[in-house]
């Protein structure tokens, strides 16, 4: 099995300049054309519109008025109506700055009339091993609330099909509801993520034991580097939904508030999770240099046999290598002490079965200290 071939993780970094004024309000890189869609509803109606334009949205308050609203906002390239809503809600500009500028971390804040949340939602690009990593930002102020999401895919069709169904108690509650009803799917995002993390951890620890790699150490730490993504955004995820819990904003009702400790034990739950995906990715890595490194043993522990085998013989063929002849070619005499071998009858023959001998017998020798059972 092969390296996928991952895209870098882009870690999201604050927008603007230094000593710009607070409040400043700017249009994100790449940001895309917003798609407005407006659900109006109570306990027996609900009523739809959809478009680019904040006019349908006034229009629907005007005549939806014994009605709970959420708008819908997907795409945050149009800064005019950014202001424009802040203006029609009196929204504080710092607010609407926190809503363009994707870099935020989960929060909770409070304003004498609003709440304001953000959360990061992480996910997966289709099958393939890409992080999507986007803010979502929800408005809640009287009988209405607002997300802000920056792209144009639907990652909250089953809150929408809750929403549609007759007789769903969504319709009973306030806005405070829907807004938790947002944070516990992205919640509930994080778990998708986390069981598609979970399958290729049990996949590369599979290709461990089948045929390491360089890819096994390579997947691993994409695993890791994702999961250091998803441990920073729901640290302050699990903070924040504490903060939804223990506030005293009416907007968030008691009844609420019950949903909301379900989210926060959720919260935990994820944590556990990353934390013990981060100690299997850690091992897997040591596993697999430990593997390389007892691999790189046997390698050494057989070129050390093979080098010890063929010592003495080397030794043997270069004492015989030295041509020292046994008699003075030119008086004939009997040098002392010279080589008297070169001459002998069989002598080669005789020197290779020799050379032959040691190397069974060191061959024998490693065999009886088992060291040929352990490669």
């Amino acid at each position: 099995m092969t390296s996928k071939q991952y895209k870098r993780i882009k870690m999201n970094r604050r927008a603007g300049n230094v000593g710009d004024k607070p409040g400043l309000i700017r249009v994100p890189d790449g940001a895309l054309p917003p798609k407005i869609r407006i659900y109006s509803y109570n306990a027996t109606e609900l009523v739809t519109n959809e478009g680019a334009d904040i006019s349908i949205v006034k229009e629907q308050l005007q005549t939806c008025t014994d009605h709970s609203h959420w708008i819908k906002i997907n795409g945050l390239g149009n800064a005019d109506m950014i202001e424009h809503i802040g203006d029609y809600l009196n929204i504080s500009d710092l607010v609407l700055e926190d809503i363009m500028n994707n870099h935020q971390r989960p929060k909770f804040d409070e304003y004498d009339d609003y709440v304001f949340a953000t959360g990061r939602l992480i996910t997966f690009e289709d099958d393939k091993f890409e992080l999507k990593n986007t803010q979502l930002s929800v408005l809640v102020k009287d009988n209405l609330i607002i997300s802000f999401e920056e792209t144009h895919e639907e990652n909250f069709e089953g809150l929408e099909k809750r929403l549609k169904a007759d007789n769903s108690p969504i319709r009973n509650n306030g806005p405070g509801y829907i807004c938790y009803a947002l944070f516990d799917t992205l919640i509930d995002w994080y778990f998708v993520v986390l069981n598609q993390i979970g399958e290729e951890l049990e996949s590369i620890e599979d290709r461990i034991y089948d045929k390491p790699d360089k890819s096994v150490m390579y997947d691993t730490q994409h695993m890791k580097r994702t999961l250091i993504v998803l441990r920073r955004a729901s640290w302050p995820e699990r903070d924040k939904i504490n903060d939804m819990i223990r506030t005293d904003s009416p907007l968030i009702t008691k009844e609420t508030k019950t949903y909301l400790r379900d989210a926060y034990d959720h919260c935990i739950q994820i944590i556990d999770l990353i934390e013990s995906y981060k100690e299997i990715s850690a091992s897997i890595i040591d596993l697999y240099l430990s593997m390389v490194s007892n691999r790189m043993n046997e390698i050494m522990k057989v070129l050390t046999i093979i080098s010890v085998i063929f010592i003495p013989l080397t030794f043997v063929a270069g004492v015989y290598g030295m041509n020292f002849a046994p008699t003075d070619p030119d008086t004939n005499q009997r040098l002392f002490l010279n080589m008297p071998e070169l001459y002998e009858p069989h002598g080669y023959v005789y020197c290779i079965g020799i050379m032959l001998l040691i190397g069974l017998i060191q061959l024998w020798y490693f065999w009886k200290k088992g060291w040929f059972d352990r490669l």
